[in-house]
Order: C-alpha cells, then sequence, then structure tokens
C-alpha cells in the first residue's frame, strides 16, 4: 500500500464498470462532505444501463467534495470524491490526482517518471482497484486558445454559431487521437459523416460526448433548413402568416432514452438492422408437462418452476441443435458455434425490461435451475444485478404468458441467434386421443437467425420442444 502524507488530498473517478458501459448517472449519494471514510466503502450508488452498482472508493479520510448531483451522468473517468488522507494507508489508481489540502482539485497533469506506482486496494469493481491507467489529456492545437461557445464561455463545449457568412461554426480539427471512449459516441458520428475532430468536448478534459455530437447534428440540421429557405427566396413564414394547426415536435412529454430503457433501445435497434430473423410456431398441448410438475412438488423437497423446466427443454433442444447455440461474427464472416448453454430469461421489473443469465444452464438440474431463476429475478427487481450477470447469454428463454398473451415474434437479444418464446398456458379445446377434450395448451414461438440455419433447422427444434411440452418422457433419453 501506498502512504500518505498529511493532509494529502486524493480524487477519485468514476472507474470502468466493464462490459463496454462509458457513463453512469449518479442516484444516491452515500456520504457527505466531511465524513469520514474507510478504505473500500461505499460512497455513491450509479446506474449504468445494466445494473444498480454501489461505487466503493479506494481511499481512506475525510470526504471533502463531491462532483455532480444527484441524477447527474458522468463519463467513466470523471472525478466522483475527493478524500483528504491522513499518514494512514491509502490505495490510490490510474485516475487520482493530488492536490493541497482544502484546495480545489487542480487540471490533471503526468506523474514524474520515477513516482513508484500504487498498488490497488484489493476490492476490485470491474476495471479498477488493482492497476493503474493512462491519464486523458485535452489536446489543442498549439498557439490556439480553448474553444469558446457564442456567449463568450470558455467551457470546452463546441456551440454551433453562425458567423457573418451565416455558416454553422465549429472548432477547427485537432492533431492527435480524437478524445472518445464511447463506442456509442463514435457510432452516432459514424453514421451521420460527422468528423470528430472537428469538435472538442464538454467533459472532463476534453471528453466528446453523446450530447456534443448530437447537439452539432442538430445545428447542422437547422442550418440546412436557413439555407433551404434562403435558397427558395422565402426566407421563412411571412409576417401575420397563421401557423399550421399540425403537432410540432415540440408538443408532448419528452422522455430521456437513457439508462436500462436507452440500452433497450440500442440493442433492439441493432438487432433489427443487422439480423435477418424469421418466426415460426406451434401450439402444444401442455397438460402432461404440468401434471408432471404437479407431480414433482407433491414429492417433497424445493418446488420446480415451470421455467425451470421450459429451460431444461430449452438446452436438451439446444444439444440436439447447436446451430441456434450460436453468434455471428460479422466482420470474419464465420458462424461461431458456442460451446456452453448461458440461458438469458426476460424479467420485468420496475426499471424496465432486464435479461439475466443463467450461467452453464446446460448442466443444471431442473432444481438448481429453479434456484437460480429465483436468485436473479429477486436481484433484478431489488437493482442489484450486476454488469456480468446481465451479459453473455447464448440464448433467451421469454416467457411472456405471465402477461395474458397467447403469442408472440420476439426481437432477438443481439449478438444471440435465436430466442423461444412461451405464452399462457390456457385450457382449449384440443383433439386427445381421437376425441374431443379440454387440455392446457400453450403457443410456442420461435424467432431464428435465417444466416445460422434454415427453416428446416429451425422447425426441428421447435418441434423438439413441442414434443417435450406433451411428453416430458422424452427428456428421458438425455438426462
Amino acid at each position: 500500500m501506498a502512504h500518505a502524507s498529511e493532509g494529502r488530498s486524493l480524487e477519485f473517478r468514476l472507474p470502468d464498470l466493464g462490459e463496454g458501459l462509458t457513463e453512469a448517472e449518479i442516484v444516491r449519494w452515500l456520504v457527505e462532505v466531511g465524513d469520514v471514510v474507510a478504505v473500500d466503502q461505499p460512497v455513491v450508488e450509479v446506474e449504468t444501463a445494466k445494473a444498480m452498482v454501489e461505487v466503493p472508493c479506494p481511499y481512506g479520510g475525510v470526504v471533502t467534495a463531491r462532483f455532480g448531483e444527484e441524477g447527474t451522468e458522468l463519463p467513466v473517468g470523471a472525478p466522483l470524491v475527493a478524500v483528504a488522507v491522513g499518514e494512514g494507508e491509502a490505495a490510490a489508481d490510474g485516475p487520482a490526482r493530488e492536490h493541497g489540502a482544502g484546495a480545489a482539485p487542480a487540471p490533471a497533469a503526468d506523474p514524474p517518471a520515477a513516482e513508484p506506482k500504487a498498488e490497488g486496494s484489493g476490492n476490485v469493481l470491474v476495471g479498477y482497484g488493482t492497476s493503474e491507467a493512462p491519464a486523458r489529456r485535452r489536446r489543442v492545437r498549439p498557439g490556439r486558445p480553448a474553444a469558446t461557445g457564442a456567449s463568450g464561455r470558455a467551457n470546452g463545449r463546441v456551440r454551433a454559431v453562425e458567423p457573418a457568412g451565416g455558416a454553422v461554426g465549429t472548432a477547427e480539427p485537432v492533431d492527435g487521437p480524437v478524445p472518445v471512449i464511447s463506442p456509442l459516441v463514435r457510432r452516432l458520428a459514424r453514421q451521420h459523416d460527422l468528423d470528430l475532430r472537428e469538435l472538442t468536448g464538454s467533459g472532463p478534459d476534453g471528453l466528446i460526448l453523446r450530447a456534443d455530437v448530437e447537439y452539432a447534428l442538430r445545428a447542422a440540421a437547422a442550418q440546412g433548413g436557413r439555407t433551404a429557405d434562403r435558397e427558395a427566396g422565402t426566407g421563412g413564414a411571412p409576417a401575420g402568416a397563421v401557423a399550421p394547426s399540425a403537432a410540432s415536435p415540440s408538443d408532448g412529454t419528452r422522455v430521456p432514452l437513457k439508462g436500462v430503457r436507452g440500452a433497450v433501445a440500442d440493442k433492439l435497434s441493432r438487432s433489427r438492422r443487422e439480423i435477418p430473423d424469421a418466426t415460426c410456431w406451434v401450439d402444444a398441448d401442455a397438460t402432461e408437462l404440468m401434471r408432471a410438475r404437479a407431480a414433482m412438488n407433491a414429492s417433497g423437497g424445493p418446488k420446480i418452476s415451470l421455467v425451470a423446466l421450459l429451460a431444461r427443454i430449452c438446452t436438451a433442444a439446444l444439444a440436439r441443435f447447436p446451430e441456434l447455440n450460436s453468434t455471428v461474427d460479422t466482420e470474419a464472416r464465420e458462424i461461431v458455434r458456442l460451446q456452453g448453454v448461458h440461458l438469458g430469461f426476460a424479467a420485468q421489473t420496475d426499471r424496465g425490461l432486464v435479461v439475466p443469465v443463467v450461467r452453464d444452464a446446460h448442466a443444471r438440474d431442473a432444481e438448481s435451475l429453479t434456484a437460480e431463476f429465483a436468485r436473479l429475478t429477486d436481484a433484478a427487481r431489488a437493482g442489484r444485478l450486476t454488469p456480468g450477470e446481465l451479459t453473455g447469454g447464448t440464448f433467451t428463454l421469454n416467457n411472456y404468458g405471465v402477461f395474458g398473451v397467447d403469442g408472440s415474434t420476439p426481437i432477438i437479444n443481439h449478438p444471440e441467434a435465436a430466442m423461444l418464446g412461451v405464452g399462457r398456458i390456457v385450457p382449449k379445446p384440443w383433439v386427445h386421443d381421437g376425441e374431443l377434450a379440454v387440455r392446457q395448451v400453450v403457443q410456442l414461438s420461435l424467432t431464428f437467425d435465417h444466416r445460422v440455419c434454415d427453416g428446416g433447422t429451425a422447425g426441428g427444434f421447435l418441434r423438439y420442444v413441442a414434443d417435450c411440452v406433451e411428453q416430458p418422457a422424452v427428456l428421458l433419453r438425455t438426462l
């Protein structure tokens, strides 16, 4: 551990939370300025696009500053708290900066070459606590002042201004690497042919945020509209003209697409863009499956859930049709067939729809699956799922029957290749043993990536699942 001298102040920055997450929203501060904190004590609760996370601070001492109010969204690397440490031990991670006691944080600077690297705190939240991360520096063209907005504020954000010629202005391109860490920002700029080198970010150390790109795009669109008006000779609506009664985009309530809702929107949109999906479905008589479950639960021991039995059927079907437990590497133009089955399942929570993942579902029995489904569902509803528990799935089971609907055409959970949907199980007229009877009927639907297999494979998978639902004894062959 590195020893700190009297009066030393350390700045703790939002760590890399892993799984490609580049930003988080402050939900609740767990400490106040002036509080004494211990090493690895949680100081703030943040919400990412995947989970709620309590972030522990790797320093022990007195909190001298908090950066950001509750509800503020911060990028990875942004300051969180400043802690004045005494002569006790304090862990230091790469992004930390030293300041004088009680002074405001100074700009980031490179440490002396001879300074030894500090050790981690030992409490590793994905991405920090054990190693030093490179410092980020704003790169500005020599001799050129920082960009200012139209109002003259040198706040680092490039505001679209209209010079005398009427063109929208941006900062001149900057030499060196573009200060962007978010793949979403890069993709947004790439989709709109926007050169990120022409922007100066509003984030820490000039980091370009999504808001900076969106502002530049809106400004460019507005300028394009004004240019079109001038070319058409209209110059805008004449004085006294009556505005049309049609609703404008400003009407109504705007709900930000961020957090879980934003992550779901991004993933589903990407799935629709990239995956040529198809859906097939079949009705099945689930009467015998329901009887089998009732018999299992009447024999004593932990109760077996219906979703666990469906999961066991899925893993058996994937063993027969491994094409559906795969993903597509578009750059290499290869289908990657995966060895194990990490089964995702859709869970509706107060924060929105999440898909926890049961690891190695193919190696679990019905009792183990029941326990793991229950644990992950409770964690999802409490907002305690970790990013690792929400990623890495290879196949998804979607039991939308709990919403009282019979069927659906699910959207594949990218980058997986298939999803099985299960509707409600309800009494319906059914021909059984040559006679009309009332049976427990369920609709099963399979949405699959047509790149990994053809309809014959998908139909074979779905038919096997239906056979196991109608005759659970079929599963005995795989036990």
